[in-house]
């Protein structure tokens, strides 16, 4: 995914509020989810974000999201995101998060999900910083 920074995006410090980049990686997040579960998902937790740099008005933000671990109905998810100086086209990774994702049946219950491919287990590896989107 990738957003722009608009001041009604921000604080007063020019700076992206927290909560709309949490929005962000959330919907991110659930695109992962909803392709890998191949049906409807619901968030179940966030987990350990990390704010590492500030995203300034101005800046483009790229979301990199990806299933790094897989329960036998939920899913991890890995979110990277990166600022992106617009007129240099400079990235850094700015946040980085875990998002838990249940899939749901028809009836909204909870209901298996498929395996990771074998050693596709990630859960534990650090971002790509040459393989960024």
């Amino acid at each position: 995914m990738l957003e722009l920074v608009f001041p009604k995006d921000t604080n007063y410090h020019g700076t992206a509020f927290g909560g709309w980049v949490l929005s962000l990686m959330d919907k991110a997040a659930s695109i992962a989810a909803v392709r890998h579960a191949g049906g409807n998902v619901v968030t179940a937790r966030m987990d350990g974000v990390d704010f590492h740099v500030p995203i300034r008005v101005g800046d483009a933000v790229a979301l990199d999201a990806q299933v790094v671990k897989v329960g036998r109905t939920s899913m991890t998810i890995r979110v990277d995101v990166y600022r992106e100086d617009m007129p240099t086209g400079e990235q850094e990774l700015a946040t980085t998060g875990y998002f838990v994702f249940v899939a749901l049946d028809e009836h909204n219950r909870p209901r298996p999900v498929p395996a990771l491919a074998d050693g596709h287990d990630t859960s534990s590896a650090h971002p790509d910083h040459e393989a960024r989107p």
